[in-house]
């Protein structure tokens, strides 16, 4: 008597899912379904019913009465006739196919590649990407198995083993150098997210969105780049010198007075004597090759009269040396 109460038929069967999880198992126990009983499927869900652990009948958005009609392939693997009436038993186990966004990924460990410019190089990167179940049989027969549950956290170390692998297939055949890598980002990103949908897929799931947003190198290379760099841009060490004569009247002129303003105007004012004797005193004609030391001369006295240090006339004058100089 007990036993016939404690059994309960199951007449609706629903799922209100929470943001995060992808597959959920109607917990029955000992219940069983009622013939005829009500299911709803809401978008962006499907229910999927499996016997003795293979899929069967598969329902998307809707609401359904349960009965042989609407179980076909469940109907003819219990050889039920068309006049059954009894309650049943199935596991039913819902999916859900919405877009799972804002994702992390990044490498674990730096990938090495080698690149045109650079020679061999380590490379680490991140970004975000986002996903969805496309195909409800290969996921639950590779990730949910006989799982009652499963969420998107559960999933994600799994997924960004796969992205790693594409990102080191992506970049090691990119033949893109490094110092490029920014201006065809978006076509690095679309050239990953293909390599990843290929691994997803394998799983009945879909890359919609892959973004790389920062590939950058180990510190102490990237610190050899940076000074490779300065030295490009520094270019003429004389032309540096006085430019750096001038910042340091400026910057001495911005100082609170007292000992230590003085000091330093006084040694900025020491070099900035140095480096106008040397601009503004006669200069031997000048070859073909001084015409770039002219301009950057004219540039750095440009910079003296920005703070105050040289008069316009005087500089107007000087200029026209200069550039008179040119041929």
């Amino acid at each position: 008597m007990l036993d016939f109460l404690g059994k309960q038929f199951i007449d609706v069967i629903e799922w209100l899912e929470t943001p995060g999880q992808l597959a959920w198992r109607v917990p029955f126990a000992d219940h069983e379904i009622q013939n005829g009983a009500q299911l709803t499927v809401r978008e962006g869900q499907s229910a999927v019913f499996i016997n003795e652990g293979r899929v069967a009948d598969i329902f998307e958005a809707g609401r359904y009465r349960l009965e042989t009609a609407t179980l076909p392939v469940l109907t003819n693997l219990m050889n039920w006739d068309k006049a059954f009436k009894s309650p049943f038993k199935s596991d039913v186990l819902f999916l859900s196919h919405k877009e799972q966004p804002g994702l992390k990924w990044g490498t674990a460990q730096p990938i090495t590649v080698r690149d045109a410019e650079l020679g061999a190089l380590r490379l680490r990167a991140f970004g975000t990407y986002s996903f969805r179940i496309a195909q409800s049989r290969p996921f639950i027969d590779r990730v949910v198995g006989s799982l009652t549950h499963l969420e998107v956290h559960a999933l994600e170390p799994q997924l960004r083993a796969a992205i790693q692998t594409a990102m080191a297939t992506a970049l090691g055949s990119s033949g893109v150098p490094f110092l490029d890598l920014a201006a065809s980002q978006t076509a690095l990103s679309e050239r990953i997210r293909v390599q990843v949908e290929t691994a997803f897929a394998a799983w009945g799931l879909e890359c919609l969105a892959f973004y790389v947003e920062s590939v950058s190198l180990p510190e102490d290379v990237q610190s050899y780049l940076d000074k490779s760099s300065s030295m490009r841009v520094l270019g003429d060490l004389g032309n540096y010198a006085r430019f750096q004569a001038a910042e340091a009247l400026q910057a001495a002129a911005g100082q609170d007075v007292g000992l230590a303003g003085i000091g330093a105007g006084l040694a900025a004012a020491g070099m900035l004597g140095t480096t106008m004797a040397g601009a503004l005193a006669p200069q031997p004609s000048a070859s073909p090759e001084s015409s770039a030391d002219a301009i950057a001369t004219i540039e750095k006295l440009h910079q003296l009269v920005t703070i105050g240090a040289l008069s316009q006339q005087e500089f107007d004058a000087k200029k026209a040396e200069l550039l008179a100089r040119i041929r």
